[in-house]
């Protein structure tokens, strides 16, 4: 039986953790020199566009912001008995000797973003790699941890949790519910 879905953040809460976000991107990278976004499709992409957006607000400057589909490097296409919806990838700028601000919804296991780092080295040899995330949910199975996190949320391992975006669903909100698992 499934549960009734619980919102966990509202509009104004994920502007808030994206605003905070975009200040400690900034303070850690001391500034937006060699500082680019990359969004991993699909809602880290709107919310890459957003951290831009911000970073834009505070320093005046433009950071180069791009789109990477990871779905050739995930470690369960094989699994899955349908065939995989490839995407685009648009990084119109080079990746070397660059900071790498990788952008994506939710933190879980961490294959996404091992499979999204395979990938940007694909496209080049960037000075460091960062993630930001906003949400972490826990259960790891892979030593990756995010640098900028706007929610921490730990969560039993058969609920889901999704980031509704205004950009892709028509709202703002994170909500969590049981899949009944």
């Amino acid at each position: 039986m499934m549960t009734p879905k619980k919102v966990v953040m509202d509009a104004a809460e994920i502007d808030r953790s994206l605003t905070r976000i975009a200040y400690e991107i900034l303070e850690k990278n001391k500034g937006v020199e060699d500082l680019v976004l990359v969004g991993i499709r699909t809602g880290g992409v709107f919310l890459a566009e957003r951290l831009r957006r911000k970073i834009l607000d505070i320093e005046g400057a433009e950071v180069p912001c791009g789109i990477l589909d990871i779905t050739l490097y995930r470690d369960d296409l094989l699994l899955a008995n349908k065939k995989p919806k490839i995407k685009k990838t648009a990084i119109p700028f080079s990746l070397d000797k660059k900071k790498v601000i990788l952008v994506d919804d939710v933190l879980f296991t961490g294959r996404t973003i091992r499979a999204a780092m395979d990938a940007l080295i694909d496209f080049g040899r960037p000075r460091s790699i960062q993630l930001a995330v906003l949400i972490d949910r826990g259960h790891r199975e892979l030593p990756i941890r995010a640098d900028f996190v706007g929610e921490n949320l730990p969560s039993l391992l058969w609920e889901d949790i999704s980031v509704n975006l205004i950009e892709k669903n028509g709202c703002d909100e994170v909500v969590i519910e049981d899949s009944g698992h």
